[in-house]
């Protein structure tokens, strides 16, 4: 294998970035259990791997915390598929909760962004979620669609700190600022533009389609019912005025560029202070059921760390895949590599070797039955 200087690697940070300047990316720790099923003591086995990141007890004691599961997907377009576990599960929910409180969280808010844009219990209860018993773990909870403004008065304005990679900020409903700790609840899969979708990814959902969906029109719509490809993924058409808008209007309109700028982009402007990726059960070759020939996979395990980065490189490589790879291999065929666009600007490195792994070794817990990626 070559031998790759300092100076070579910030060239290919710089190249990537756009111009942007490399900056020192920091690690922590990162824990991986083996679970087999939602049977098990998911409490338990979530609580050790907490304190084998340094504990939550300081990060969330009279805290308001901010959950945000990964409930991929429209129910407005797409029919129900229970066979595919594309979708954080809720016994996984319903377990956080209970060590949030446990660890002293003052309040829990729990947040997605679905459809309809409004804020009907019953909305959340389709996913399966047992809101009277996530409602009982000892604290108070909360929840909100941020599809929208949602119970706020007015949109966040949450800054990105190098400035952006497609935006300068991005305006989110009130409860991604009115929070004091961020934790991200995501899946173990594929992801058809972006490779791979853990927590970095799961913060491009934090954009509100009233803003960012395809019929915001020129001041915004309340009621959205189009998702987010022209304005995101595609960039042809643009956010309402008033709204932060592109840096580089005549950068690529390619999904695979834009995607994983803006993934990374949200996570700067609201960081992730706790990151849970679920990978008891899974998919593999997308995203979701709507990626023709996605398939169910079983590798029994759990993730957790408090950098993003670093836990969706630890995520990557138990894919079987290498963090380090570039668009074009294997799993970042169709988008450019979110880890090293993350690294590039600081915020956690995606070299495997810089990351503490505790709990179940890597080599151990490798999962080959994801292939190649979303090949569909």
């Amino acid at each position: 294998m070559p031998v790759t200087t300092r100076r070579q690697l910030l060239a290919g940070a710089a190249a990537l970035s756009g111009g942007l300047p490399a900056r020192a990316a920091p690690s922590a720790p990162v824990a991986i259990a083996r679970c087999r099923s939602y049977d098990e003591d998911l409490s338990a086995i979530l609580g050790k791997m907490f304190g084998q990141v340094g504990g939550i007890g300081k990060l969330i004691k009279g805290k308001t915390v901010a959950l945000k599961p990964n409930l991929t997907g429209n129910p407005m377009r797409f029919p129900e598929r229970p066979d595919l576990p594309y979708r954080t599960h809720p016994r996984t929910v319903l377990a956080v909760a209970h060590l949030l409180s446990r660890a002293g969280a003052r309040r829990i808010r729990i947040l997605e962004t679905f459809f309809p844009a409004r804020q009907e219990m019953e909305l959340w209860e389709r996913y399966g979620l047992d809101v009277k018993a996530i409602e009982n773990v000892g604290c108070k909870v909360e929840w909100e669609n941020c599809q929208n403004l949602g119970k706020g008065r007015k949109y966040a304005r949450l800054k990105v700190p190098w400035g952006g990679y497609v935006f300068p900020a991005y305006d989110l409903n009130h409860s991604f600022e009115d929070c004091d700790v961020f934790v991200s609840m995501s899946k173990l899969k594929h992801h058809w533009i972006a490779g791979v979708t853990m927590t970095i990814k799961n913060n491009f959902g934090n954009t509100p389609c009233s803003l960012y969906g395809g019929d915001c029109g020129t001041d915004g719509n309340e009621d959205p019912k189009q998702e987010r490809g022209p304005v995101c993924h595609n960039g042809t058409t643009h956010p309402p005025k008033g709204v932060p808008q592109e840096l580089k209007p005549d950068s690529p309109r390619d999904s695979g560029y834009r995607v994983p700028r803006i993934s990374v982009d949200l996570v700067g402007a609201r960081p992730v202070d706790l990151s849970i990726v679920d990978g008891i059960e899974s998919i593999r070759g997308g995203e979701g059921a709507w990626n023709k020939g996605v398939q169910m996979v079983k590798p029994g395990l759990l993730l957790v760390g408090r950098n993003a980065v670093c836990v969706d490189t630890v995520c990557t490589a138990v894919m079987g895949h290498d963090p380090t790879a570039d668009r074009g291999a294997s799993p970042f065929l169709r988008g450019d590599n979110t880890l090293k666009l993350a690294e590039a600007v600081g915020i956690g490195t995606c070299d495997l070797a810089k990351i503490e792994v505790v709990g179940l070794p890597v080599q151990d817990a490798v999962y080959r039955g994801y292939g190649a990626g979303a090949t569909g």
